[in-house]
């Protein structure tokens, strides 16, 4: 937006910011805040602090430096709010996890180390932030996140000290602090919509495994080297003799790949499937879905409760999963698959919308990071960045929101256009 809408749109912006800042405890601090927001959605190639207070009439870069990078006030009730007042406006189909990296250079921003830079599309030295977003086909938003500590940042006592790193902060996989945020949401909303997650989560059997015992359904990439069983297999339990602990069930045929399993079904099992419109039309390809069990240990020890050792029967309801498979027209063979908890009777256009229901936060990071300068904080320290991503993700919703709005004249989204990374020591 240009220096003229901001102006225009202040007084909804302020009564946005009592409410959603209102955990802040000094109005000094929420004008802050109202102040970097509107720094945020201002035209600009560059939303750095120092950038963003040359452009604002009331733009202080040391007051909003110390604003973000020392000031104490705690991001979590702030995000909260953001989730209660978007949570009903989106009406999400599904929790989105999905992670963002950011480049930069040196050693002594927080978190950063040589890792996989989605941004770059290799190994570099960058940041990587693990973020779960509401997800409709109509709006999207983020509301929870959680900065990835590499290994090495767990033992480095200097740099955690120089850039304030809690000291119950420690190394964590991606997929448990995509959980972990998960945990946070679900104390905040009583909703479960669907989560939805690429392979670099789906794969992983114990997030899977996780996201069951926590009872969230979901629809989650795989690779096409996953092995499971076909869905009328039955795994048997041996008949338990003495004393010890009980017989874990187990398949008595090996299992197969969802690659293989799905050429095994052929092209002709395939339906054709619109899933949505896009800007050039329908959005339409071939999908099968097959039933399938789990293979491996550890899914049938999630599921030993439903065996009945005394006659070594088996619940053949549990533990199921649909097998989504995309086979693209020309293709020798599929493409793209999902594993997906949802019941049986699940229609197959409800598994292709989910697991395609992605697209939005590809929308999402093209404005947080374009627009609204995700990607643009300069500051070191754990509390900065942590700060600027949530005063990001309050901005956005309340672009959301005002695009939602039952109204004529939208605010126009800032700029999307490709921008040039920060670079930060």
């Amino acid at each position: 937006m240009d220096a003229h809408e901001v102006e225009r749109m202040r007084a909804t912006l302020a009564l946005f910011v009592a409410d959603v800042f209102a955990s802040v405890p000094r109005k000094d601090q929420r004008a802050k805040g109202d102040c970097y927001l509107r720094g945020l959605m201002m035209d600009g190639r560059r939303k750095s602090i120092q950038a963003m207070a040359s452009r604002l009439p009331d733009g202080n870069e040391q007051n909003l430096q110390q604003f973000v990078n020392q000031s104490p006030w705690d991001p979590v009730p702030v995000r909260r709010r953001i989730a209660e007042r978007l949570v009903p406006r989106i009406g999400p189909d599904a929790w989105v996890i999905d992670d963002v990296s950011f480049p930069k250079d040196g050693r002594m921003s927080v978190g950063v180390a040589p890792q996989y830079c989605g941004a770059l599309g290799k190994q570099a030295n960058c940041q990587v932030a693990v973020s779960v977003h509401a997800v409709s086909d109509a709006a999207s938003c983020p509301l929870n996140w959680r900065l990835f500590l590499p290994r090495q940042w767990a033992l480095d006592g200097h740099r955690r000290e120089r850039t304030g790193v809690p000291e119950e902060v420690g190394h964590r996989q991606k997929w448990r602090l995509a959980l972990d945020a998960l945990d946070e949401l679900a104390g905040w909303q009583p909703v479960r919509p669907v989560v939805v997650a690429d392979a670099d989560y789906g794969r992983n059997a114990d997030f899977r495994a996780a996201l069951i015992e926590r009872g969230h359904p979901f629809v989650v990439g795989v690779r096409g080297d996953l092995m499971v069983q076909p869905g009328q297999a039955v795994p048997e339990v041996p008949v338990r003799s003495g004393v010890g602990r009980p017989p874990v069930p187990r398949y008595r045929q090996p299992p197969v790949s969802v690659a293989d399993l799905t050429l095994a079904a052929g092209r002709q099992a395939c339906a054709e499937v619109t899933w949505r419109e896009g800007s050039r039309g329908a959005m339409t390809s071939r999908f099968l879905a097959l039933p399938v069990r789990p293979a491996g240990v550890r899914p049938c020890r999630l599921a030993r409760a439903a065996a009945m050792a005394d006659h070594g029967s088996w619940d053949k309801s549990l533990p199921h999963m649909w097998l989504l498979a995309e086979w693209l027209n020309g293709e020798d063979a599929p493409t793209r698959f999902w594993l997906s908890d949802l019941p049986e009777h699940t229609p197959l256009a409800r598994l292709v919308r989910l697991a395609k229901i992605r697209w939005r936060i590809e929308h999402d990071y093209r404005e947080l990071k374009h627009g609204l300068g995700l990607d643009h904080f300069e500051g070191r320290s754990w509390t900065g960045f942590h700060h600027h991503v949530t005063l990001v993700s309050a901005a956005h919703a309340f672009l959301t929101e005002q695009r939602l709005a039952p109204k004529v004249g939208a605010p126009v989204s800032p700029s999307t256009r490709s921008s040039t990374p920060s670079r930060t020591s």
